[in-house]
């Protein structure tokens, strides 16, 4: 092995991802939009440029039915009619926890998430955007 040979986490770390995993699990315990949460996951790994994740949540929104149009302009989600006020309510949630700036105006966003989305369906995808940033991390670290 290299100096430079990326760490094989499922060897060294196989306790943490299977923790990682078990979060997933409970995430999805709640029944969220599964479209919107390609959708989340997909937007996220896009700007982190996650090529595994990238890859992984394209071909899983398209098996659950997305179609390609609206995946093909999700880079662009805040400029085209293809998604509803919801959807954009979680992608700019989805951008403003994954691109963190401290000039974000957080209260304004969670105003705009309470006018589609429960408090527990905020938790679950605050939860969704911050696993996928931790799972976009340790794969970029591959690269």
């Amino acid at each position: 092995m290299s100096e430079t040979s990326a760490v094989k986490y499922e060897r060294e770390i196989p306790k943490v991802l299977q923790a990682m995993a078990d979060v997933n699990r409970a995430i999805d315990t709640h029944g969220f939009d599964r479209a919107l949460y390609h959708l989340i996951q997909l937007r996220a790994s896009q700007i982190n440029r996650c090529a595994y994740c990238i890859k992984m949540h394209t071909q899983e929104a398209r098996r659950d039915g997305e179609t390609h149009e609206r995946l093909d302009r999700l880079i662009v989600w805040e400029h085209v009619n293809d998604f509803n006020e919801r959807e954009k309510a979680a992608l700019a949630w989805t951008e403003a926890l994954t691109v963190l700036d401290g000039k974000a105006d957080l209260g304004a966003l969670r105003a705009r998430l309470r006018a589609h989305f429960t408090d527990q369906e905020i938790g679950v995808l605050t939860s969704l955007v911050a696993m996928i940033n931790l799972w976009n991390r340790l794969q970029v670290s591959r690269h």
